[in-house]
């Protein structure tokens, strides 16, 4: 679907080039990721990163160009230290590296969140894109490889594509050829409001 076509995806910056996600976030998948998120079954990563693995297009990137195996860059959302301290690993960054490993391409944590930002789960649509604008940076190690790749950003969740877009922003800056975010599920509002 083209974002022209997409309600949701019109509010996207251009940087973020297309999404893909495994499943719809409700029953079984939504407990999956509360799991792996807030319960502390990292174990479940590698099950989730398989599914995620098979929803990227293979011989061509996000715009139908020739993909570049060599050039692909996989790249988890960051977490804050506060997170991580929590529960004790990044679940993107779990994910993340499950998707490379079925993929042959190593997981490259290029990014680095700046700041602790308000949870996102209560906001609306336009205050999460102000709730994120500016939280990301490169990570110094990673400026060399990121410059004309084709990047796969990994959360767990796409629910408004503000944290993804933000985070594309930052690696279109830094020269990321494309961006295609992968999540595990997405968050449709008809699909939350049956379930309520």
């Amino acid at each position: 679907m083209e974002a022209d076509d997409c309600l949701e995806c019109s509010t996207w910056p251009a940087e973020l080039t297309a999404a893909r996600y495994a499943y719809v976030l409700a029953p079984p998948a939504s407990d999956l990721v509360h799991a792996l998120k807030y319960e502390g079954w990292r174990e479940l990563a590698p099950l989730m990163s398989r599914a995620m693995a098979r929803v990227v297009p293979r011989g061509t990137d996000a715009r139908g160009s020739s993909s570049r195996p060599e050039r692909i860059a996989v790249v988890p959302v960051p977490t804050t230290e506060r997170r991580l301290r929590e529960r004790g690993y990044n679940q993107a960054e779990l994910l993340a590296e499950g998707v490379g490993r079925a993929l042959g391409r190593p997981c490259l944590p290029a990014l680095r969140r700046e700041r602790a930002t308000v949870s996102q789960t209560t906001l609306a649509p336009s205050e999460r894109r102000e709730n994120v604008r500016g939280t990301f940076s490169l990570s110094s190690s990673a400026s060399r490889l990121v410059p004309d790749a084709d990047v796969l950003l990994v959360d767990d969740v796409l629910t408004t594509g503000a944290t993804a877009g933000e985070a594309a922003v930052t690696l279109t800056r830094a020269g990321a050829a494309s961006v295609t975010l992968v999540t595990f599920a997405r968050a449709l509002p008809r699909v939350a409001a049956r379930a309520a």
